[in-house]
């Protein structure tokens, strides 16, 4: 495959007014750089080309540009073909020089070593676009932070590069709206919030992203949308806390949540089924509440709430490694034949035990292990002195772990299923005779029911 690299063509030249520029949208004509090449950047860039716009590539790992240019997917779910079909598109380039008409900030927003919102990358690609954007260009921030990044952080980059928003470039926020492994949504379907920073900038990102996406709602400013967006992820982490709660109390009273949540789910109005599971992964729900706490506290209102639906999922690993040790020796007497009078429960050693984990990928049919509750469960068992190993179709290695995917029939005293791949193979781990803790109730929705089989 030639390697197709972007090289810089066009004069800087006079200020696009800002009907050139919507008329440059619409022709297919502008040069848009997407920044960031992830889970969110490759797929906005095939939807931009499938509308027959000019899309330059960029990101700032060398090895994932390298991917790229030899046709190698950098995000599985994707599809082996994706990195190919993309580089050998007719109007794609991979580089870091084209002069451009348009830029979308597609790059991580983490959280530090201290658990507060890093947007050390956000910086980084608004200062490399404030050389990019040609004047009179459009710079959108896709990427989750909380409301004021636009207007502020990224305007703030721009300003300290000697560009003016609203003057010599204009900027506008709409946030991500992705869902990895999800089959039946794609980046054209998403509806998409928009919000400027003026009324021409919000004017020229909605004629963009009418361009190529089904349904765009043009909200009153870049803050509205990215509230909009924090707001969705806080909405599904606390959700998720109190089902995990309520599983609690459930098991307690001795019922099933899953049966519970899903009488639940039979009414037709007021009520969203959510699962409890073993912790949260990605970055929409562990982080993103972060962002939004972070933003309360800088104005002096408490989000206790949200703080206590934070800690509830962070400790659900934990919770799992607790229970497991609570059960596994009553499960091993099983196992074995032998008949258990209970008098150990809760006092289980897992030193020196063989635990293997069932997907360490943080949701199913994607490849990663950002936040994930299975890499955390591994760590605290292995914290505990067991073994431990794990099987992920998706995750061939854990290098921060020095651990590679095994079989489902590597010799262990239990497995813990935690993500709930598809490709794994219910039926023969029910059979297997080994204990199994399901922390997604899998098991019991396909029918399989055994004392070696314990729910969370």
């Amino acid at each position: 495959m030639k390697p197709k690299l972007s090289t810089s063509t066009d004069p800087r030249g006079e200020n696009l007014h800002p009907g050139e520029l919507a008329a440059r949208i619409a022709a297919r004509e502008a040069w848009i750089g997407v920044v960031g090449l992830g889970s969110v950047g490759l797929p906005l860039s095939r939807a931009l080309l499938d509308a027959g716009h000019r899309v330059v590539g960029i990101d700032t790992d060398p090895e994932r540009n390298r991917s790229l240019l030899a046709g190698i997917t950098p995000v599985a779910h994707l599809g082996p073909r994706f990195a190919r079909e993309l580089i050998e598109h007719e109007r794609f380039e991979l580089g870091e020089t084209r002069l451009l008409d348009v830029a979308l900030i597609a790059v991580p927003t983490p959280l530090d070593a201290r658990g507060q919102p890093d947007l050390g990358c956000v910086r980084a690609a608004a200062r490399a676009m404030a050389r990019r954007v040609r004047p009179g260009g459009l710079i959108v921030l896709e990427s989750t932070s909380h409301p004021g990044t636009t207007r502020q952080i990224v305007g703030e980059e721009l300003r300290a590069c000697g560009r003016v928003p609203g003057g010599d470039v204009w900027l506008a926020a709409s946030p991500e709206r992705e869902d990895p492994g999800r089959q039946n949504a794609r980046t054209a379907t998403i509806p998409k919030l928009v919000g400027g920073t003026c009324e021409s900038s919000a004017r020229l990102a909605e004629a963009l992203y009418t361009s190529f996406v089904e349904t765009v709602h043009l909200v009153e400013s870049a803050e509205v949308a990215e509230a909009a967006k924090l707001f969705e992820n806080v909405f599904r982490a606390v959700n998720i806390a109190l089902v995990n709660e309520l599983s609690e109390v459930l098991r307690a009273q001795g019922l099933d949540p899953h049966r519970v949540l899903a009488a639940a789910a039979t009414k037709p109005f007021g009520f969203m089924p959510f699962q409890p599971g073993p912790g949260t992964g990605g970055q929409c729900i562990p982080v993103d509440p972060c962002y939004y706490t972070h933003a309360a506290r800088a104005v002096g209102v408490p989000a206790e709430l949200v703080e206590r639906a934070i800690a509830i999922n962070r400790a659900r690993p934990q919770l799992v490694v607790e229970r497991l040790a609570a059960w596994l020796d009553t499960a091993l007497d099983t196992a074995h034949g032998v008949q258990h009078a209970g008098t150990n429960a809760g006092t289980s050693s897992l030193a020196g035990r063989r635990i293997g984990v069932l997907g360490v990928a943080y949701k199913p049919e994607v490849d990663g292990i950002s936040e994930s509750p299975g890499v955390e469960i591994l760590r605290q068992l292995r914290a505990r002195g067991a073994t431990v190993h794990y099987s992920d179709p998706w995750v061939h290695e854990l290098p921060e772990l020095g651990l590679e995917s095994v079989p489902v029939t590597q010799p262990c005293d239990a497995w813990i299923l935690v993500t709930e791949h598809s490709g794994f193979d219910y039926a023969a781990l029910a059979r297997s005779g080994v204990p199994l803790l399901d922390t997604r109730g899998a098991f019991a929705r396909r029918g399989f029911s055994s004392p070696l089989i314990q729910g969370l």
